[in-house]
């Protein structure tokens, strides 16, 4: 089936007769490569204390999303279809309580050497985590949402260096 609703020149995942395809990155040169995501689970008020207090029915929370995120990563380019595999060096999971928003925040690294990026990783990582805090939560309270996902940085390959002007505290490692 064939959707054209843009040059497919210019489409980096379209063939030339409008098949979707992955791209072909085996002549691409292996550089050092890394990103930084981030996003937020708003909990309200009960939950985030329960949190806080290691008191949800599930378990420890921020130590199961913090799991969850990691193992998301690596499990991506089976995830969405065309995501290459990637070879992670590394992936860090950070879950804070936000008291004055009624959150968990939580914040996503990965690192690779290879010849693609590592942003959908972390993007996955963040995404992942926030449902699994959605999920051992959701017998305390329905109001919950999960907001704010969003790439802060990456670092290496063709098109550069990312960092997001609004957080400059997030450049990768």
């Amino acid at each position: 089936m064939s959707h054209r609703t843009a040059d497919e020149s210019t489409l980096t995942h379209v063939d030339e007769h409008g098949n979707v395809r992955m791209v072909d990155v085996s002549e691409k040169s292996d550089t050092s490569r890394a990103a930084v995501a981030a996003g937020s689970v708003f909990v309200g008020l009960e939950a985030l204390r329960r949190i806080a207090e290691n008191d949800i029915q599930k378990g420890d929370v921020l130590t199961l999303a913090q799991v969850a995120g990691i193992m998301a990563a690596k499990q991506t380019s089976k995830l969405i279809p065309l995501c290459h595999d990637v070879a992670l060096k590394g992936v860090d999971v950070e879950l804070s309580l936000n008291e004055e928003d009624l959150s968990v925040d939580i914040r996503a690294y990965t690192k690779s050497v290879g010849p693609t990026g590592v942003e959908m990783e972390a993007l996955t990582a963040v995404s992942i985590a926030a449902l699994t805090i959605y999920d051992m939560c959701k017998s305390v309270s329905k109001d919950m949402h999960i907001s704010r996902i969003r790439l802060l940085a990456k670092t290496g390959g063709q098109s550069g260096d990312y960092l997001r002007r609004e957080e400059s505290s997030a450049t990768p490692a």
